[in-house]
């Protein structure tokens, strides 16, 4: 669904939860008391906070091949998001970094205009990706608030100096063509193989469905960021290439592609493959004074991501965690925590990279 563009980096959202009762047959009433999945300090997240995110994707997960193991792993990380959640939740408090109502509505319109949709279609695809607009809005309401944590405890503390810059541009763009055409291109990638647990008829299922959506008129990037292993936060978006970079296998296909035209699917030995060109125009050698405020934006960003998790890392050194029941079983065969058995401090993941 739409999500910020560069705001900050996306967290797992908190869905809004209530204690339910349900009549018996006969009458009496019971109380389903929900679980606990993790103790924060003096905090809690619940096991329904868990399932009811877990909920938006699981389909998708089980649809790729995924396993009860696999669907175990993935609510054990957004266990560890929710737990981030929570130390940040506390940081705003005592700080009192809140984010208003008016921000949290100023933010969803910014959302809704930067991916050209109404208020209504915004809602809508809120909607078909499992979620009430409150508990989209609470995700909304999360984000602004870690951006402030960011603004005021992080970035404050975060330098690049023209060195950095310079050399990032040596690393770069040294080798940059002479010539040629430029391509920005979306990708929808799904792989199959023994690593995924999923096989190649799964896999190209996923992909030639995700073309009939963008061939009925869905947004590629809608579809890529629900289907797509390759930048789904971008929605498939791999940005500005020279022609001359593609992969062997790329370059007929994009050269019959139009602006706005999207390729059949591709299988390739890896996965299935979509690929949409954007746009096309003539390659132009970038100089140092052009790409120099890109090039400090991403170094600072880069280093920013990198204190924040040192700042999260000593919030939860900080912190009282304990994971409980099959979560502590999920997360014990990490190193163990000198806090004792469900209470290991956190390791940051690494992220799908084909």
């Amino acid at each position: 669904m739409p999500r910020p563009r560069s705001r900050s980096r996306a967290l797992a959202p908190v869905a809004v939860l209530c204690a339910l009762t349900t009549a018996t047959a006969a009458g009496a009433t019971e109380q389903l008391v929900d679980g606990i999945a993790a103790q924060v300090g003096p905090d809690v997240v619940l096991v329904s906070e868990v399932n009811d995110f877990a909920a938006s994707v699981e389909t998708q997960v089980r649809s790729q091949g995924g396993s009860e193991a696999d669907l175990a792993r993935m609510k054990s990380e957004i266990l560890e998001r929710l737990i981030e959640r929570r130390l940040i939740e506390q940081v705003v408090k005592r700080a009192e970094l809140q984010a208003t109502d008016p921000e949290v509505d100023s933010t969803i319109k910014a959302i809704a205009e930067e991916n050209g949709l109404s208020m209504e279609q915004l809602r809508q695809s809120v909607e078909a990706n499992g979620l009430t607009m409150e508990a989209y809005r609470e995700r909304i309401r999360g984000d602004i608030q870690r951006t402030k944590v960011l603004n005021v405890m992080v970035r404050s503390r975060v330098k690049v100096d023209e060195r950095e810059v310079r050399k990032a541009y040596d690393e770069q763009y040294a080798k940059q063509p002479e010539g040629g055409d430029e391509l920005h291109l979306r990708h929808i990638l799904v792989t199959f193989g023994a690593e995924t647990k999923r096989d190649e008829a799964t896999a190209c299922g996923a992909v030639k469905s995700a073309l009939a959506e963008v061939r009925s008129g869905k947004p590629f990037e809608q579809v890529a960021a629900k289907v797509s292993e390759l930048n789904p936060e971008r929605g498939g978006d791999v940005g500005w290439v020279s022609a001359t970079t593609l992969a062997p296998w790329m370059s007929p296909i994009v050269a019959k592609l139009e602006p706005g035209q999207t390729s059949d699917v591709v299988r390739m030995p890896f996965g299935c493959n979509l690929l949409q060109l954007v746009e096309r125009r003539q390659f132009r050698k970038k100089s140092y004074d052009d790409v120099k405020p890109e090039l400090q934006a991403a170094l600072f960003e880069q280093r920013t991501e990198g204190e924040y998790v040192k700042f999260v890392n000593k919030l939860r050194g900080q912190t009282y965690i304990e994971r409980k029941d099959a979560f502590a079983a999920a997360k014990g065969s990490t190193t163990p925590s000198p806090l004792g058995p469900g209470k290991e401090e956190f390791s940051e993941g690494s992220a799908y990279a084909p």
